[in-house]
């Protein structure tokens, strides 16, 4: 998939409020049908920087994945590319859903705490309640997640312990099936949590020419006609009293050579950047430095198109 901004769409310099309707569409076209099913998350992966009391900076990725026969838990620190720590929930050789691991990373010890046994999941990868995940790092609490800070193992860890810093710096969700996914993202520490939708409509909806649609929160913020030749694009929109750039490339669901069904990835990129920042960027320019950093939390989405 050639790199974003190497094409840019009629839309490129279109700056949108996500208060209302985009002026492309009118007041109706804001109404989403009920009788629409999303597609399936199979994963998430949530990159957090954790900065201790020492000023020692530790990069952890969590990942929650699903399918037919799988569903679990993954952690990675910092770039290296083996799997730290694992939990099959639905493996038959292991169903202990509550414990922890202690593992060592470059000279730093890691112990991972978790209780899985009442988490509810929904119909995504990543639970929605009834959970906790928590990491200490070099014994100072370096990550919480999950909904449960008052069960007994998570006050006792956070008692008399040096607690560190964490973030959420970029979140990756897939979605396989259809055209239609959704969300919620939470675009700043002090913002609320927005629903995002993104479909894509077409002929068989009584439309001449693809068209893709975002929604946030139920308000149209782009539409792009004739998507398969507006295949890539970019436009900025205010969200928070933020600049949120918003970029897609659904090139292959158009021309995907190697199977030529159509079917392919798309992404769709969602990322907040400082009023002065006018610099677009990519994917892989999401490096865990304090610069990349100040530039905000992004979100992406990669969908599967079956």
């Amino acid at each position: 998939m050639m790199d974003l901004i190497s094409c840019y769409s009629q839309y490129a310099v279109q700056v949108s409020e996500s208060s209302s309707c985009s002026s492309y569409t009118t007041a109706s076209s804001c109404i989403i049908s009920p009788n629409l099913i999303p597609s399936t998350q199979t994963a998430v992966c949530c990159l957090y920087k954790t900065t201790l009391s020492t000023g020692e900076h530790h990069f952890i990725t969590v990942t929650w994945y699903r399918n037919a026969t799988t569903q679990g838990l993954q952690i990675n620190s910092g770039d290296d590319s083996t799997t730290a720590f694992r939990l099959n929930t639905h493996s038959r050789l292991f169903r202990k859903k509550k414990g922890n691991k202690s593992f060592e990373i470059n000279d730093s010890k890691f112990e991972v705490y978790y209780d899985l046994s009442s988490a509810q999941y929904g119909a995504g990868a990543e639970p929605v309640e009834g959970y906790y995940v928590l990491i200490m790092v070099d014994s100072e609490l370096g990550l919480l997640i999950g909904d449960m800070p008052e069960e007994s193992t998570v006050k006792k860890l956070k008692t008399n312990k040096q607690m560190g810093k964490f973030s959420l710096l970029s979140r990756k969700e897939h979605f396989s099936g259809n055209t239609h996914y959704t969300t919620k993202a939470q675009f700043s520490d002090t913002g609320s949590s927005h629903d995002i939708l993104i479909r894509c409509t077409g002929e068989n909806e009584g439309l001449k020419y693809p068209v893709l649609v975002v929604y946030i929160d139920k308000r149209v913020v782009i539409r792009v006609k004739r998507l398969q030749w507006n295949f890539r694009g970019n436009q900025t929109i205010f969200l928070d009293g933020l600049l949120v750039d918003l970029m897609w490339d659904v090139h292959d669901w158009f021309f995907n050579t190697e199977s030529g069904s159509g079917s392919g990835h798309a992404v769709f990129m969602f990322r907040t950047r400082s009023g002065l920042d006018s610099r677009l960027w990519l994917e892989e320019k999401i490096v865990k430095s304090d610069d990349e950093q100040k530039k905000g939390f992004s979100l992406l989405v990669y969908a599967t198109k079956s």
